[in-house]
């Protein structure tokens, strides 16, 4: 019968798309309409697709399915749509799931402004998200509630992870190329603090577009910087544009690019050839150890792909949503919030992980460096472990955040 209603349960949610394929189950005591309903809001055709989309609704299936299909015997299910990377979208399919659809949890959420409007949203109809494809620090700050969780990854984390790396190596004057909105602002601006907190300077930066093509201006600018790093402040496909356009219009020798926001996917789609030797910092690497390989195959078998750190997220952050309202015995947000942060995170993406008052998910990250050709052995073997930045460290300290809750 449980493998039964697993299959059930994964036809339903395979049927789904946007909202439809909604069942209407018993309603239950406990549980607000007999359905524990998880929303995936992701960017399914855009510039972040690679990155989340229908791979990251797949990692909340698998958790859904390896959970049981069902919760104190209340199904679960899982449906999903596109945000199309406009937060005023985001927003508005927040509202209606929430309010019209019984949808309790929100995941995924790529896109900084998209993931700060659905956390403004899930406080005003207290209801829950969770953060696992943005940089934003908005979330832990001053978009934060009991019901918004900033799980995988943030800004704060990756600068002092590959931006205080690269400072501490000598490359202390700095030239930004920079996606114009808040996801490459808010990364920026951290980089930035810890680059002038150690000694360096910044000497410029130059705004592109989002889904920008034609990088070659933009290289030209990085040049005539004279900065020793240049700091890609973007990710994907923008990412991925202007690493090839500096390879290909040459900045001098004596500067450096700095991917700051680069994932496996990216160094996949570079190639070794171009990527190696780049740093980047990411919370999950498929080849880790026993337990992400054995994930990673399970994972490329439904999708064909290697996972990244969000898919990872996705799945573990959905598994201890689902031990949290197990835990409480319902549904009820507060109820839910109050295990989610009680209960200890210890799975293959984090051990010892924990959410702190202001939502903020604790755990180590890690810095890892791209192998050249040359030291890649198999299929996939892109990177090698230079450190590991504990939790502690790698998260913005809590009295430094602006978070309401933490308020005496």
């Amino acid at each position: 019968m449980r493998n039964a209603r697993v299959l059930m349960t994964a036809a339903l949610t395979s049927a789904c798309i946007g909202l439809s394929g909604l069942s209407t189950a018993v309603a239950n005591d406990n549980y607000s309409d007999g359905v524990v309903r998880i929303g995936v809001l992701t960017d399914m055709s855009g510039i972040y697709t690679d990155l989340s989309g229908r791979a990251a609704v797949e990692a909340v299936r698998m958790a859904v399915e390896d959970f049981g299909g069902e919760v104190n015997g209340v199904p679960i299910e899982v449906v999903h749509a596109d945000h199309r990377n406009r937060p005023d979208v985001g927003a508005s399919r927040a509202r209606e799931w929430y309010d019209n659809d019984g949808v309790d949890m929100i995941n995924d959420l790529s896109n900084s402004g998209v993931a700060n409007a659905v956390a403004a949203v899930a406080k005003e109809r207290r209801r829950h998200a969770i953060v696992n494809s943005s940089s934003t620090i908005g979330i832990t700050n001053d978009y934060c509630s009991p019901y918004a969780t900033h799980y995988t990854y943030d800004a704060y984390s990756l600068a002092q992870g590959t931006g205080k790396s690269i400072v501490d190596d000598g490359g202390d004057s700095w030239f930004f190329l920079t996606v114009d909105f808040a996801f490459g602002h808010g990364l920026e601006r951290q980089v930035s603090e810890v680059v002038r907190e150690a000694g360096g300077r910044v000497v410029g930066a130059a705004r592109h577009p989002l889904d920008t093509t034609d990088f070659s201006s933009y290289a030209l600018q990085a040049q005539a910087s004279g900065a020793e790093i240049i700091g890609i402040a973007s990710t994907g496909a923008d990412a991925i544009n202007a690493i090839n356009a500096l390879a290909e219009f040459g900045v001098t020798p004596n500067q450096r690019p700095a991917a700051l926001l680069l994932w496996f996917d990216d160094v996949h789609a570079l190639g070794l050839e171009t990527a190696q030797g780049l740093l980047l910092t990411n919370a999950f690497y498929w080849d880790a150890n026993d337990e992400t390989r054995e994930f990673s195959k399970r994972f490329y078998e439904r999708t064909g792909r290697m996972p990244n750190m969000a898919h990872a997220g996705n799945y573990s952050s959905t598994m201890h949503y689902l031990k949290s309202v197990e835990a409480a015995g319902t549904d009820d947000p507060d109820a839910v919030s109050e295990k989610m942060r009680e209960l200890e995170i210890n799975d293959f993406f984090a051990q010892g992980g924990y959410i702190r008052p202001n939502g903020r998910m604790v755990h180590d990250q890690y810095m890892w460096q791209v192998k050249s050709p040359d030291a890649s052995e198999y299929d996939y073997d892109y990177m090698e472990l230079v450190t590991t930045i504990p939790g502690e460290e790698a998260f913005q300290p809590l009295e430094k955040s602006t978070c309401y809750l933490l308020e005496d």
